[in-house]
Formats: C-alpha cells, structure tokens, sequence
C-alpha cells in the first residue's frame, strides 16, 4: 500500500512548542525577556516581593489594582477569616495509598474541593472570585495536611488572623515560623504567583475556555504542573545537589554533565534572555535562611554552580535555582517543592480563567497536517495478509 506523494511542505509560521505565539491579550502579566522585568497589573513583582504581602498581590491579581487601607482589612476578613478544610475532604486525603505523591494528590482533591463549596453551580464573577480565594486558602492546607498524614501525624488547623504564608509553615510542622522563613516564603509566594501564559496557566485558560468551571480550570493546570519539564524543576535542583553531595566535587560534576550536552536544572528560560528578576531576591534570601541555619553548603554548591554554568555556556539562571536551597533552609520537605508552586501559581489561574471568561473564546488552534491524503481504502479481505 503506497501513499501518492502528496504531501506538502509544513507552514514557515510554525512555532514548536507555540514558541513566540500571541494567543490573546492580558493585562495580568508582562514579561520583558530582554531587560529581565516582571510586572504584575503595572507593578514591579521584584518591589512586591520585598514590600508587599501575598495576600495584597493576591488582591490585586484577582481585583486590577491594589486595595485601599479600608478594601484590604473587608478583603481580609473575609478571605483569611476561615481556612479550614472540608471535613469530607480531610477523609478523602487519608484515603489515599501511601505511594500517592503529594501532586497526584493535590490534583484529585482539588477536583473534589467543588463538591464541598457552597457556590458549586454558580458562575457568577463574584462566586467565581469565592471559589478562587477558597482555593487560594485551601491548597497550602491540603499540601500541610496530607504530608503530615504521611508522616504519621494529624492534620492542624491554622490561625484565624494569619497569613497564607504563615499558616502553611504553622499547619506542616505544627509550630509558629520563625519571622525570617515566614517572610522568605511570603516572598517566594509572590514571586510565583503568575508568569504570563507559563503551560499550566495556559492549560487552565484553555479549559476555562470551554466554560469548565474553576475547580476543573485549576485541576487541569495542576495536571499540566505535574510534568517534570515546567514544575518539577526546583526539586531536579535539589536532587542534584544532594547527588553532588561533597562541594569539592561541584566543579567535576558540572562540567561532566556540561561535555556531555545535558542540561543542568535550575538554567535557561523560553522567555528570558538574561538572568530571572525572581533570581536575586531568592538568592538573598537563601544565603540569609542558610547562614541563621548555620549550613550554606547547599547555597554555597548553587553559587558555584551558577558560576560554572554561566562561565561555560552564558546560560543564566531561573527562579527554580535558589528555590531549592531557599526551600530546604526553611526545612520544606522536597517533594513539596513542586506542590508549594500550587500554592502560589492559583491566585495567577484563577486569574487568567476569570480574565479569559471576560472575552471568551474557544481556544482552538490547528496542526499542520504532513500525513499521507491519498491512501484508497481495501476492505480487509482483500488485503494482504502481513
């Protein structure tokens, strides 16, 4: 059976992975690749992350402008008045097989989140915008309490009056943060918190799109999170400094993996031609948490790391460098980095999903075809047998 020769050439205007393809218009996040600027609804998020709160970025992700001193307090007490989980879906985390990673499981209880909340059914904007602050609160909770569970212990409820920073930190080791790691972790909060049309925030638009309702908008970005190439690489980075394990070996180990052409996590960008904004502000606060921690090996190996790198390949770092050793002086579990990038990344979903419901239009693009056209059909007796 042989195809006619027909096919044709693919299209010059194919961007591989929609690489520098504008799908629509926004006015949530501006990335400036070139001059290394992030900007959220007009803001600086590098100022942001050293003089704000996440729950006033939050605020003004959701809301297009910063809330005045009397919105914020309203905003508040309502939004971090109560955090509790569902009652059901404390029963459905210690129900799942002690092999579940802590992603899968944030994917499925989120999904089961809509069940429980009390404007299930309603699409409204101002229901819409409840359900996104209920699981901007609820995430870092369901994070906190399925870990505990896996570490044998009982899920903590947080403290009416704090912050999302704070009452994660609270809920997993069930003391209060020191001021330093509650602010750093606000920080890395921030930082996160969106990054224009990233996979998962374009996964969710594209959910959203079909008017799926929030909880299966954000489930899809945690399934698209999921995948190793976009949330995983924080921990990659963690994973390599504890293989590299004794810091005279860092300069070996890095060339070798250099030689061999592979890629070190923690480096490069789709966007960015120059280091990460986010880098600087991390990179602050990992050597400060390392040193009040009295061990900076781990900073110490990414620094020369990024040394390295940079010496060989002007490839610069990203966000995901300084997160790991930031994460670990803080005393974060690493197979929570991934899962803690929910945390933040939801105020920008729910973001974009309400953005993209404003002006909604199906989100269908095309493949170029460069198959066979031409093939006859043969019913399948009459074909030979192979």
């Amino acid at each position: 059976m042989t195809a006619v020769a027909d096919k044709e050439p693919p299209s010059s205007t194919i961007g591989l992975g929609l690489a520098d393809i504008t799908i629509c218009e926004s006015e949530i996040c501006y990335i400036d690749g070139e001059e290394g600027r992030l900007i959220y609804r007009g803001y600086d998020a590098i100022e942001l992350a050293k003089q704000s709160t996440f729950e006033e970025v939050a605020y003004l992700l959701w809301y297009g402008a910063l809330p005045r001193p009397t919105e914020f307090k309203a905003f508040l007490a309502g939004f971090t008045g109560s955090m509790e989980l569902p009652v059901e879906t404390v029963m459905i985390l210690r129900m799942f097989p002690k092999a579940a990673t802590p992603m899968e499981v944030i994917r499925t209880a989120v999904s089961s989140l809509g069940h429980w909340d009390p404007d299930s059914g309603n699409t409204g904007l101002d229901a819409s915008l409840r359900k996104a602050q209920r699981l901007t609160l609820r995430i870092p909770l369901l994070i906190a309490a399925h870990q505990r569970l896996r570490e044998g212990k009982e899920p903590i409820k947080p403290i009416p009056g704090h912050g999302i920073a704070f009452n994660f930190l609270y809920a997993l080791f069930g003391k209060e943060p020191d001021t330093l790691a509650e602010k750093a972790f606000n920080a890395a909060l921030i930082l996160h918190a969106d990054h224009e049309l990233n996979a998962s925030t374009f996964s969710a638009r594209v959910t959203a799109s079909t008017m799926a309702d929030i909880y299966s908008s954000v489930t899809s970005a945690i399934g698209t999170l999921k995948g190793p190439l976009h949330g995983g690489a924080n921990m990659e980075v963690m994973q390599m400094l504890k293989e590299i394990g004794d810091p005279g070996k860092t300069r070996a180990f890095i060339e070798d993996k250099l030689a061999r052409k592979e890629k070190i996590p923690g480096f490069g960008h789709r966007v960015y031609r120059c280091e990460d904004p986010r880098v600087d502000v991390l990179r602050s606060y990992a050597q400060t948490l390392s040193e009040k921690a009295g061990d900076t090996t781990y900073f110490e190996m990414t620094r020369e790391i990024q040394k390295i790198v940079e010496e060989r390949t002007k490839v610069f770092p990203n966000v995901d460098l300084y997160t790991a050793s930031l994460y670990n002086a803080i005393g974060l579990p690493m197979e929570l980095f991934t899962p803690i990038f929910a945390i933040s990344r939801t105020v920008g979903w729910t973001s974009h999903i309400l953005e993209q419901w404003s002006n909604n239009k199906l989100i269908r693009p095309r493949a170029e075809y460069i198959g066979p056209k031409s093939y006859c059909y043969i019913p399948i007796k009459e074909r030979a047998r192979g």
